[in-house]
């Protein structure tokens, strides 16, 4: 039996391990992008969604964006021109997402539970939705954008539950990575060679400084 990493991809194959995937433990991780063992799924199936799919509607031809969705399209804006040489356009950007951050109001009784339920939401209903949407209207591009964004989220997902799990000492005596690229995050002393998401070269990865302690 053959257990697939729903991030990377990573194969987890049972008769070349010598060991039964069941029995592994539930701290034991993806080798390759520390996905947590609940990440993985049988490769002949397909991971299971606890909602079901929800249909995007937008009303005429402009929706509203706070303030830190227009902070996260500008950056993103800005690593696409970063990604073309356009340096002059990606500092603008940049700019322009650092403005509207500044401006993301605090959110009142914030906690890892409700961040939690979030990106549960999105993998559950915005990217099956969003998916769908793109298949229906043939959007090549938005289904691409779906397939690194989802597993970026995956990830996001799983570090969530380890640290619910594990606490500070999930994250002692070693470091958080980010691929500039996609977003993909790694905890670990060193970032991996590749990124197992967008396959970008290990200097594309910034390590996120801590914040200092009180």
């Amino acid at each position: 039996m053959k257990y697939v990493c729903s991030v990377c991809g990573y194969v987890y194959d049972t008769e070349k391990e010598g060991k039964a995937f069941e029995e592994l433990p539930d701290t034991w991780v993806c080798p390759l992008c520390g996905a947590a063992k609940s990440a993985f799924v049988s490769e002949n199936e397909e991971k299971p969604r606890k909602a079901p799919v929800k249909p995007i509607h937008i009303d005429g031809d402009m929706i509203k964006l706070s303030a830190g969705e227009l902070s996260a399209l500008c950056s993103n804006l800005a690593r696409g021109c970063e990604k073309q040489y356009k340096q002059e356009e990606a500092a603008l950007f940049r700019e322009i997402a650092d403005f509207f951050a500044a401006a993301v109001p605090e959110e009142p009784d914030a906690d890892i539970q409700k961040l939690t339920e979030l990106v549960e939401k999105d993998l559950n209903e915005g990217y099956p939705a969003l998916r769908s949407a793109a298949e229906e209207k043939g959007d090549r591009g938005t289904q691409r954008i779906c397939v690194w964004g989802e597993k970026v989220t995956n990830i996001l997902d799983t570090l969530l539950r380890r640290w619910e799990k594990e606490g500070d000492s999930f994250l002692k005596d070693t470091e958080v990575w980010v691929c500039t690229v996609c977003g993909f995050v790694y905890v670990g002393d060193a970032p991996p060679k590749l990124c197992p998401v967008c396959k970008v070269p290990d200097w594309k990865f910034e390590k996120i400084e801590r914040r200092a302690s009180v």
